[in-house]
């Protein structure tokens, strides 16, 4: 029996009937659930490190629904060391969305946002969260704020819930090159934020703060790389659900001692993982935690082993720890996601050549226009490489528009395109 799908059927019938409290309390509950799951229950071969960050995810997104003035809506490229300063728990559009959706509910979330006249092309992900505020589940954040880069929903999403739903917010303009002037651009935009933050909160900004924190993300940088080098052979049990709870270290709580904490624990336990004995594969883009073949292969599987996916790279430079506010506005100008796709394309190659991966995935989601129009140029730089690759389109959230049988027999055939190269490249040594 499908308990999770019981369990969100009985909250889809309390959000019908219009019983947001109990629906809301239900999701808390059932979240509540799964944190004593992951620390106590858990069957799967999970390492410490990921039992430890599931915790903190499911604890931060339970937070979000229950303490909504202590929330912030974010997308996760936010300054988010700033609103830490002010005790802010950071929650994007995407993670709220992905994790309410655990509960296979994003269904009814979405409908409610078309019924209010969101167009049915807009960003799963978007409407979704539409739908989870639209509803009442999730009541009005204390602040919102988000960025002109990547993603053209953005914008008119974080616009329109703030205004809609009277929540004071910052849309910060990020410019494509790296130069003074718009360093200078951007810094006095994060100063306008601090300010409004302060008359919100009545706190005043502790920039001693912010640079203790830039130096536990540059320190949490530090132990992400000793971390990846070691990712090229080593085996860490993993899952696409584990995968996606790493951008909430990576970006949403980055800086914050508990993740830290946390990459410390990758580091160090990895050491003692064995040797990687399958195909090694490197995905981009979003992951569609949910997909049962994609499960069925990847999670905590020797055969075919994901090594990492490239937004945990956007952007992990040391930090200026003496001047944080032009740090901050660095590392937004200069994330590998602002400008050219081609930036992206870099990324890839070069992670892909470090970490020795046999195999590319692409997943492509549904209504997000960057990686399906960067696409063919991945593809093209890979091919020099000899690197096979294999784009999916689907949608990272919404069950209805998932092709199981059409995944399996595409995801099928590039395991026998690796096999191919294996022994191609075994038919060459020999030969030498």
């Amino acid at each position: 029996m499908d308990f999770v799908r019981l369990y969100g059927n009985i909250i889809k019938k309390n959000l019908a009937k219009g019983k947001i409290d109990k629906a809301r309390k239900q999701i808390i509950t059932g979240f509540k659930l799964e944190n004593f799951r992951v620390n106590h229950l858990a069957k799967d071969p999970v390492p410490k490190a990921y039992t430890y960050l599931s915790s903190q995810t499911l604890k931060s997104t339970i937070d979000s629904l229950a303490h909504p003035e202590k929330c912030v809506w974010t997308n996760i490229f936010s300054p988010v060391e700033i609103l830490q300063n002010f005790g802010f728990n950071c929650i994007s559009v995407e993670a709220i969305s992905s994790m309410i959706s655990g509960f296979k509910i994003a269904d009814a979330f979405i409908d409610i946002a078309e019924s209010y006249g969101i167009a049915s092309t807009l960003c799963s992900y978007h409407k979704n969260f539409y739908g989870i505020v639209l509803s009442g589940i999730a009541r009005p954040a204390a602040f919102a704020t988000t960025t002109s880069m990547v993603c053209d929903a953005n914008i008119n999403t974080f616009h329109t819930l703030a205004k809609d739903f009277n929540v004071p917010h910052y849309i910060v303009d990020v410019p494509e090159d790296d130069n003074e002037a718009n360093i200078k651009y951007v810094v006095m935009q994060l100063k306008e934020m601090i300010s409004m933050l302060e008359n919100l909160t009545g706190k005043k900004f502790d920039m001693n703060a912010l640079c203790e924190t830039l130096k536990r993300e540059n320190l949490s940088h530090k132990y992400f790389k000793e971390f990846m080098e070691m990712q090229a052979y080593k085996n860490y049990p993993n899952s696409l659900t584990l995968h996606m709870y790493t951008l909430f270290a990576s970006h949403l709580q980055i800086g914050e001692e508990s993740i830290l904490k946390y990459y410390e624990m990758l580091k160090d336990e990895i050491k003692i993982c064995p040797d990687i004995k399958g195909k090694k594969i490197f995905w981009v883009h979003l992951l569609p935690y949910y997909q049962e073949t994609l499960k069925s292969y990847f999670n905590f599987g020797d055969d075919y082993y994901i090594q990492a996916f490239d937004m945990n790279f956007d952007y992990i430079e040391e930090l200026d720890t003496e001047h944080p506010l032009e740090a901050l506005a660095k590392k937004m100008i200069n994330n590998v996601y602002n400008r050219s796709y081609q930036r992206k394309a870099d990324l890839v190659v070069d992670l892909v050549k470090k970490l020795g991966s046999d195999g590319v995935i692409h997943f492509c989601h549904w209504g997000c226009k960057q990686s399906s129009g960067g696409n063919a140029l991945l593809k093209e730089r890979l091919a020099k490489l000899d690197i096979p690759v294999l784009t999916i389109d689907g949608d990272g959230i919404d069950r209805r528009n998932s092709h199981d049988g059409q995944i399996k027999t595409r995801l099928e055939a590039f395991f026998e395109v690796l096999k191919l190269q294996d022994n191609n490249n075994n038919s060459s040594e020999a030969a030498k």
